[in-house]
């Protein structure tokens, strides 16, 4: 299986520790530089091609491997990097049921100083049992796709109280099926400069510009875009387990083939830490983002409303959990195409038991729902599994 349940991805490009360095490392995957993993499991998908009508389920048996490298190469440089192999054998799809997926991934960071750091990192991933499944696809199309993703962060301070830091991201991907490919297989540019100020000990106030280009594949001059983003907000350490952070602002983004628009900009988190090894987090997110039909709509305006929480239970039990409830409005292409509006729900539950440090044992029940006002574009999909994997 894939990961048991999804927390919400990090706000994009949000801020980390100015010291984020050495970042924390798997229990299991500390004190050497070499780990393995091998993995095994059970689930039953609902739907495997997330289809509106016509849903196919199926058992889906899954077998991983996966090496992991971590070490502190120097006193001031960390580098660490994974490979993981995951093969799903989907019991009653239609055509190729043994399905191979492949996930590299590489981290260099480098403290120049105490106050000046870099850090950069890179992704690929060829997904071919896609975790999540694009809305409004044709029924039993292949959603297979290859994504590629770098990151980079540089971090200084102006005085000791005015920080700095650079950020970009480059991020493509491409998709198996050549209707999906020409319509959706695209790159993104994203640039950012962030300063902050220490006004309190507990508190820092941050100012933020940000500029993204979206470039197409194919009919780029229907479907490119670009944006600039523009935000203030405030990172609060309210006591020692509870952390609230914001970003308010606004978007203008540039359409090369649909009339301009400016739009609010938000982002809210809450992170409360209540005992060793428990934490719940919520926030609040507004942006636009594409959609998932660019024929028919030129982006979408979501509202994402998310939490996440991890519980330690009573001897070696975990449990874990991610809810997100994503009201939109998929924006029609003038004289093609109303706005419609669309609720994107999906649940992730966990519990993990790990009798050793080595070993653990995973039951899962991830949940999708997609209620839309076009019909094609509804969804309905959930998968329970078991699995169990063991790291030496």
């Amino acid at each position: 299986m894939k990961s048991t349940f999804r927390l919400l991805p990090s706000v994009l490009l949000a801020p980390v520790a100015a010291l984020a360095v050495y970042a924390p490392i798997p229990e299991q995957e500390q004190g050497k530089a070499l780990t393995y993993r091998l993995g095994a499991g059970v689930s039953h998908d609902s739907n495997i091609f997330g289809g509106a009508t016509g849903a196919i389920d199926s058992m889906v048996y899954n077998f991983t491997g996966a090496i992991s490298y971590n070490e502190s190469v120097t006193d001031q440089t960390f580098m660490s990097g994974s490979y993981e192999l995951s093969n799903d054998y989907v019991e009653d799809r239609p055509g190729k049921r043994n399905l191979t997926s492949h996930s590299l991934s590489g981290r260099v960071a480098h403290a120049f100083a105490s106050d000046t750091n870099i850090d950069l990192s890179a992704a690929y991933n060829i997904a071919r049992n896609p975790q999540s499944l694009l809305a409004g696809v044709p029924l039993n199309a292949d959603q297979s796709f290859k994504r590629l993703q770098f990151d980079g962060r540089y971090t200084t301070t102006a005085n000791a109280k005015t920080g700095v830091v650079l950020k970009y991201r480059f991020s493509n991907q491409a998709y198996d099926n050549t209707n999906l490919a020409a319509d959706l297989d695209r790159s993104d540019h994203l640039a950012g400069l962030e300063t902050s100020f220490q006004f309190l000990p507990e508190t820092k106030l941050v100012g933020e510009y940000r500029y993204q280009a979206i470039a197409y594949d194919t009919a780029s001059a229907l479907k490119d875009k670009t944006s600039n983003y523009l935000m203030a907000g405030i990172d609060h350490q309210a006591g020692k387990r509870l952390m609230l952070s914001g970003r308010l602002g606004a978007e203008d983004r540039h359409r090369k083939s649909a009339s301009d628009t400016t739009a609010p900009y938000a982002e809210l988190s809450v992170r409360y830490t209540y005992t060793e090894g428990s934490f719940l987090s919520a926030g609040y997110m507004h942006t636009i983002e594409e959609p998932s039909d660019v024929d028919r709509f030129t982006d979408t305006k979501v509202n994402r409303f998310f939490v996440n929480f991890q519980h330690q239970l009573s001897g070696a039990f975990v449990l874990s959990g991610s809810l997100t409830h994503e009201p939109s409005q998929l924006q029609g292409r003038a004289g093609l195409q109303t706005d419609i509006d669309e609720k994107t729900t999906r649940l992730g539950l966990a519990l993990a038991w790990r009798p050793t440090k080595n070993w653990a044992v995973i039951g899962s029940f991830d949940y999708d729902d997609v209620n839309s006002d076009d019909p094609v574009r509804g969804q309905s999909r959930n998968r329970t599994g078991l699995s169990a994997r063991y790291t030496f």
